[in-house]
Parts: structure tokens; C-alpha cells; sequence
């Protein structure tokens, strides 16, 4: 019995999942190359591996000849008789003609080939196993890092890979923690086998933490619309119902946060901010935003850029650490997010208008009407002494806004108004 023929074919089976036949297939087909070479002049040379004992008998076929003349090739019918008793003239017998050293030789010749037979049956289980598992979360084990930060994940019958740039630079892992990731790709490898590649910092990756914690989403009552990441630092999802009964914000926090808690902790205090998800992008912005205040806000004709200012002391947390926050929200609307201060708004538009009023336009001079503003308050502009929109262009927000019938927001608007009709 070849015992190491078996053992491998044991291993193969219980850790790779590789069956017995596809096995042995593989390494007969390598060891008929080798045997080739070694028993040079036999016709139809095969190699036939025992599954149970693991022993190798290398057969050739000889024809059957009343006077041998090719030895290799030729047996006497006596000779054939006595592997085979009902042989006659002309047939073809098979003949053991197994080298005493064949199992050295073989080793040599056949190793290189063996391996790469058995990786393409290995990657065929990977594929079969694991293609259809694409996204979803598999768990495994760290069984040893490479290429600087790269993790080799043990997950059972495959060692899956998780390069360094797919999870989190503010994730550290150890050898034998356990970790779980999303199943990115199978992919094929340059030596002929394939490949599970896992990653944690993809944006699915909490889209199916998610979907494991939150039974709406699972059977589809709730459902995540858009979904923006950094990796590590903070995720943004728009969510929304399918059923006017259910809040599919509530649905994704759970009672008492329990359900995202779970994920921001496997997540290591990432920040989640879930928001309802309507279809207009000026909505879905201030959504994201809120409870922050948008003082202004205007889209440029392609609706590929949104401006707003804000609140001087709500700058810092639109904008967020880095900028990430304005960026993550642009992302989440899917426009170019521009944000401004109300001071430098305020200045701006101060420096604009002071620019208009010293244009030679004879209009600016005329008495004064402003469309879309009622008359009560054109005639407390005029008796403010405000009666041409030069004078007005001249004007603060401020010095209007002590004019009782009109107020701060009122101010900025009859400015804005004026300062867009001239430009």
C-alpha cells in the first residue's frame, strides 16, 4: 500500500474539498507523461492508481503475434494466455510494465504538473463553493500576514485573501483572531488556481452587516437607496419604506440603537448617519444635514454642483474633519457639494453689489419697484429713503432690517432680488 498516496488523497478530500476521483484523474494524467518517458517503445502506455491503496501500475497494450519481432510492441499468444486466457491472434493485451524506480522518476517528472493539476481542481471547488457567496459575510480566521499588511484568512476549506488597501488603515488584526469580511471576488490566479478575495473598508461590506441585523431590509420592506464610506471614519445610508407604516430609519436604528450598535461595533466606532432617502437631491441634502440649518442654497443649471451656505457655527460640522463630510454627502446626493460661511456670503455678495451700484445705468436711478414684493413694503423702502435700487444696492441687510415692517431674512432677500436682476 503507497500510504502517502492515501494520506494525500485523504487530505485533499477532508481540507480542500477536492473528491477522490478528480484527484486521482489529475495524477494519473501527470504520471502518463512520466511513464512515457521512462518506458520509451510501448504502444497506449496508461497509469491506473488503486483509490483505497494508493498503489501505481503503469500498463502498456501489446499485440498479439504468432512471432515476435518488436518486443515492445509484441507477445506470443502463449504469453498473452496467461494474462488472458481467451486472447487470440490479432488482439491487443494489457501488459504490467511498471519500472522499479518509476516511483522516483515519476516524482521528478510528474510534481510540477501534479501541482498544477491540483490547483485547477482546487479552484474549481472555490468556484463552486464560493462564486455564489459573492458579497455576502463570510468569517474566518488570520492565519498569517504577507506583502506588509496583507492577511491570509483561514475560512475552512480556502485560505481567502485581505489585501491591506480592503480593510481600514485604523483596523489592526493578529494571527489566529477572527475576523469577518465581505466576499469581494473569486478570482483566477497566474499559476492556474483561484483566489477568494475578502474585503471589510467596501461600502457592501455594512450594506450586509445591515442586512443581517435588520429583518426589513431582508425581506425587502425597507430598503438602502444610497450608501457612501470612509472606511473607518464614517458611513452615510439613505434609506427608504416600502410600507407607509414602517419608518425605515427607526427599522435600521432598532429599538434603542440595539441594531446599529451591533454594526458600528463590529465596524470598531465607526460613525453611521442613516437618513430617509427622497428622490430630489435639494431634500435629500438638507436631510442629510439636518438638524443644521441651510441659510442659502442654489443649483447650477446641469444640477451637477449644489451651493449652500451656512451658519458660521454650523460651518465646521457640514464640512466635517478633512472635508469629509461635506464629500461624503456630495457622494450620497451625487453632485459637487460647495460650502460657504454666511460671513463670507455676506461679504461677497456686499462686494458684488457695491460693484453694481457703480455701474452708469440710468435704471438703477429710476423710482423704484421691485417684482414679487408687495407694495406695503416698497413703499416702506421709499419712506425709508431707499426709492432707487442704486440706493438699495448701497444698502446693509442690516440698515434695511431696521425698517420695522421688514425683517433680517427679509433684508438678505431684497438684496439678493436687486443684486440678481442686474446681473
Amino acid at each position: 500500500m503507497n500510504k502517502d498516496l492515501v494520506a494525500i488523497f485523504e487530505y485533499l478530500e477532508r481540507e480542500k474539498g477536492i473528491k477522490r476521483e478528480v484527484i486521482i484523474a489529475a495524477i494519473e494524467e501527470s504520471l502518463r507523461a512520466a511513464a512515457r518517458k521512462s518506458i520509451k517503445g510501448h504502444i497506449n502506455v496508461s497509469v491506473q492508481i488503486n483509490s483505497k491503496t494508493g498503489a501505481i501500475d503503469v500498463v502498456a497494450q501489446k499485440e498479439v503475434v504468432d512471432k515476435v519481432t518488436i518486443p515492445e510492441e509484441e507477445i506470443t499468444l502463449e504469453d498473452a494466455r496467461q494474462i488472458n486466457p481467451y486472447a487470440e491472434i490479432g488482439q491487443w493485451v494489457d501488459i504490467l510494465v511498471t519500472p522499479q524506480d518509476f516511483g522516483r522518476v515519476a516524482a521528478q517528472t510528474a510534481r510540477q504538473i501534479i501541482s498544477q493539476k491540483l490547483k485547477g481542481a482546487e479552484r474549481d471547488v472555490i468556484y463552486e463553493e464560493y462564486r455564489h457567496r459573492v458579497h455576502e459575510i463570510v468569517s474566518g480566521t488570520v492565519k498569517r500576514v504577507i506583502r506588509g499588511a496583507t492577511l491570509v484568512v483561514d475560512l475552512g476549506k480556502v485560505e481567502a485573501i485581505l489585501p491591506d488597501r480592503f480593510y481600514p488603515k485604523t483596523e489592526k488584526y493578529n494571527i489566529g483572531e477572527r475576523v469577518q469580511a465581505l466576499l469581494w471576488e473569486v478570482r483566477d490566479t497566474e499559476a492556474g488556481g483561484a483566489e477568494v478575495i475578502l474585503s471589510r473598508s467596501h461600502p457592501e461590506f455594512v450594506s450586509a452587516l445591515f442586512m443581517q441585523e435588520v429583518p426589513e431590509l431582508g425581506d425587502g420592506t425597507v430598503v438602502i437607496e444610497k450608501i457612501v464610506r470612509d472606511a473607518g471614519y464614517r458611513t452615510k445610508l439613505a434609506v427608504r419604506s416600502l410600507d407607509p407604516k414602517v419608518d425605515p430609519v427607526g427599522a435600521c436604528v432598532g429599538v434603542r440603537g440595539t441594531r446599529v450598535k451591533n454594526i458600528i461595533r463590529e465596524l470598531n466606532n465607526e460613525k453611521i448617519d442613516i437618513i430617509p432617502y427622497v428622490e430630489d437631491p435639494v431634500q435629500l441634502l438638507q436631510n442629510a444635514l439636518h438638524p443644521l440649518e441651510i441659510k442659502k442654497i442654489s443649483v447650477n443649471e446641469d444640477g451637477s454642483v449644489i451651493s449652500i451656505v451656512v451658519d458660521d457655527e454650523s460651518y465646521p460640522n457640514v464640512l466635517g474633519k478633512r472635508g469629509m463630510n461635506a464629500r461624503l454627502n456630495g457622494q450620497l446626493v451625487g453632485v459637487e457639494l460647495e460650502v460657504q460661511k454666511m460671513t463670507e456670503y455676506q461679504k461677497a455678495m456686499s462686494i458684488e453689489r457695491a460693484e453694481l451700484a457703480t455701474l452708469d445705468d440710468p435704471v438703477l436711478d429710476e423710482p423704484l419697484h421691485v417684482e414679487g414684493l408687495s407694495s406695503l413694503i416698497v413703499q416702506s423702502l421709499i419712506g425709508a429713503g431707499y426709492d432707487t435700487r442704486r440706493k438699495l444696492l448701497m444698502a446693509t441687510p442690516e440698515q434695511l432690517a431696521q425698517i420695522p415692517e421688514i425683517s433680517a431674512d427679509m433684508a438678505d432677500k431684497i438684496l439678493d432680488q436687486i443684486r440678481k436682476a442686474r446681473t
